[in-house]
């Protein structure tokens, strides 16, 4: 058999394996991998170095399949490269398999990222990139390039419309991420049928102004053309390309091809015969492979894991060259802490006021210093957040000729630690998940609390794919004061909340912020948001007060008047902390024995045994007051039907910011208050 017929061949392998996981499924999208299986295959066949037997290999090529609704392309590749076994095809889409409707990342061998919700995955790739390129000019060494390897995306016509594409593509083009190719699977079909006012733009322009390569291949299935691009944006070093790759929808589909009913419903059985038949394929028996295929496909699993075993040899030789690096190396991949990272860390005097993002800063500093994997920045907020690195260089594309100092005198070039993403919210936090997705390096990024609204998809696929993040969110409530309403956050809190398997902590003081970086760089198995306010707070005097350290089970007694249950108990998290803390000891002046609980994390309190929550938080008193400065929803959980929110159920005003507080009615008196009325009320 000739290669072009082989090619053919397998081609259509992958084309009716992932048409016959829909039909079976009753559910999915045929569309993409009938129209996008040959760019899919000479990718993998020709281009991508990866490893079957050893699907976490430092350097292989990584691959994003941004148009996650595709994945039954992907797990036909997966399935034909030995990644995955043919059972799991047949059980696309069902509770408890291995091919999910999207790609999942942690579930699924071979799959890098979480997918589904368009653009997230090209941002996510540029992340990669990002990670490849820093990890490339800290560890490579003359002979020796360990770190050397690819990033690649299929992407959609719906995913260069989304926002955070425009975002994440503009930065890529300003950092040179040279290796970067993105196969745009150009169709020209969106779901809602009529296109015309869709893809009126210019998108060669769009990515030629953004500073990319734009590659253009007419007929995506002409197999030659396709490798030609391939190997034209390999070769170029310092503009990420793009490939424009002319597509038919749901390719072969007699009725559907070139429809937007190709994209997101099984073809049918009558159809999906029919294409078969059109393409010269056996209609039956479902998941057919020729013996000729599986053959290719072995050889070029072969040619795969000979790359990676080369791989191997290499760093061998660079351990005895470079013993120290190679350790260090090791140790950043699987992702361990260095020792003693938690030693010496800041600690701030009591009797003094400090704004908790200020407090993060120099937690910061030096956690930077004992931990080097530690990269990040934020949506060019800088100097408002404090979220950088002092010292530590800015990640920048290599300057020529000649060093430049940054500007925060550690130099310019993929070895700085300074990552600035400018006004990029949205692609920032899909960046950010990249990098950690790519492994070694820790990644944090901050702004403003009321802009997690803009890194919500990220946020979310982050907690899905539990991969360790830290989103650092500053002006955390109304006390942000004159820039008014939009800037003051209300309900974003809660919003994060809600997010299943992220931990959000919202520390008292400079104190429990500490302990706040400590629980979010400890904890592995998911992303962390630390809520830090731009308004100074006092750093308690612990003396009397239970310590710091008591953050890391999400809530503590912090204070009680006396011995015995407690009258009341209030609850504040936050920079209100400090404001129970108050109103608990006036209470007490009154002779109520009143207990003040700090609650910085609601997701760690949860997770405590059952007989701790009830040490705290004891059943049998009902009478409970919360205060935050936010939306009070939710609280409910924690103050029963019987209890009261002294919270905000409306949008901020401009003022200053104590003003604010006061107007709005967060304040000492308002939580007295509303404890007399909840001790009047008790039964």
């Amino acid at each position: 058999m000739g290669t072009a017929e082989l090619d053919r061949l397998c081609v259509n392998a992958l084309r009716f394996l992932a048409v016959d996981m829909i039909e079976r499924a009753k559910s999915g999208h045929p569309g993409l991998p009938l129209g996008a299986a040959p760019m899919a295959y000479v990718l993998w066949s020709r281009h991508l170095r990866h490893s079957p037997q050893d699907p976490d290999w430092p350097d292989r090529d990584r691959f994003v399949l941004s148009a996650g609704h595709g994945s039954a392309l992907l797990y036909a590749l997966l399935h034909l490269f030995g990644y995955l076994p043919l059972e799991e095809l047949q059980n696309f889409r069902q509770w408890g398999s291995r091919t999910p409707g999207h790609p999942e990342a942690g579930l699924t061998p071979g799959v890098e990222v979480t997918t589904g919700p368009l653009g997230q995955g090209f941002a996510n790739a540029v992340g990669m990139a990002m990670a490849e390129a820093h990890l490339a000019a800290l560890f490579n060494r003359p002979g020796f390039p360990i770190v050397d390897h690819r990033t690649y995306v299929l992407a959609s016509d719906g995913d260069l419309m989304e926002g955070v594409v425009a975002e994440a593509a503009s930065l890529a083009g300003h950092l040179k991420l040279g290796k970067l190719i993105v196969l745009y699977d150009q169709n020209f079909v969106s779901l809602a049928g009529s296109t015309a006012l869709a893809f009126t733009e210019d998108v060669r322009r769009r990515f030629e102004a953004c500073g990319w390569q734009v590659l253009e291949v007419p007929d995506g299935n002409d197999l030659e053309a396709i490798d030609a691009a391939l190997q034209e944006a390999k070769a170029e070093r310092e503009r990420p390309s793009l490939i424009c790759v002319r597509t038919v929808i749901g390719y072969g589909a007699p009725t559907k091809a070139g429809t937007f009913h190709a994209h997101g419903a099984p073809l049918g059985p009558e159809e999906a015969r029919a294409a078969k038949r059109n393409l010269g394929w056996p209609e039956e028996p479902p998941f057919y492979v020729p013996e000729e295929v599986r053959a290719h496909f072995a050889e070029l699993r072969a040619r795969a894991e000979a790359g990676a075993a080369a791989w191997h040899r290499l760093f061998s030789e660079y351990e005895k060259a470079y013993p120290e690096l190679a350790r260090e190396f090791r140790r950043r991949m699987r992702g361990e802490l260095p020792a003693g990272w938690e030693e010496g860390l800041p600690v701030f005097a009591p009797g003094t006021k400090v704004s908790t993002r200020k407090a993060s800063e120099a937690v910061l500093q030096a956690l930077g210093e004992r931990i080097p994997e530690l990269v990040g920045g934020s949506a060019d907020l800088n100097p408002s957040c404090f979220t950088w690195l002092k010292g530590k260089g800015d990640f920048q594309a290599p300057p020529d000729p000649g060093p430049v100092q940054g500007a925060v005198g550690g130099g310019w070039g993929y070895f700085g630690r300074n990552l600035h993403f400018g006004v990029r919210e949205h692609a920032m936090g899909a960046i950010a998940l990249g990098m950690a997705r790519h492994g070694g390096v820790l990644p944090f990024c901050g702004t403003f609390l009321v802009f997690s609204d803009y890194m919500r998809p990220p946020i979310r696929l982050a907690a899905m794919s539990h991969t360790r993040v830290v989103f650092v969110f500053t002006h955390d409530s109304v006390a942000v004061g004159e820039d008014g309403p939009t800037h003051q956050p209300v309900e974003q809190l809660m919003n994060l909340r809600c997010v299943p398997n992220l931990v959000v902590i919202r520390p008292a003081d400079a104190n429990e912020v500490r302990e706040a970086w400590v629980a979010a760089l400890r904890r592995r198995e998911g992303p962390t948001a630390l809520v830090l306010t731009r308004q100074d707070v006092p750093v308690l005097d612990r003396t009397g007060l239970a310590g710091p350290e008591n953050l890391h089970r999400g809530g503590y007694v912090l204070w009680q008047a006396r011995e015995g249950e407690p009258d009341v108990i209030l609850i504040g998290t936050g920079s209100e902390v400090a404001l129970a803390l108050e109103a608990g000891r006036k209470l007490a002046e009154e002779g109520v024995n009143a207990r003040v609980v700090a609650l910085p994390s609601f997701e760690l309190f949860l997770a405590q045994p059952e007989e701790y929550r009830e040490a705290v938080l004891p059943k049998g008193v009902r009478a409970r007051v919360a205060v935050e400065a936010g939306c009070p929803l939710g609280w409910e959980r924690f103050v029963g039907l019987d209890g009261a929110v002294v919270g905000l159920s409306r949008f901020g005003a401009s003022a200053p910011g104590p003003v604010a507080l006061e107007k709005l009615g967060i304040t000492v008196e308002a939580v007295v208050r509303a404890a007399r009325r909840v001790l009047a009320a008790a039964p």
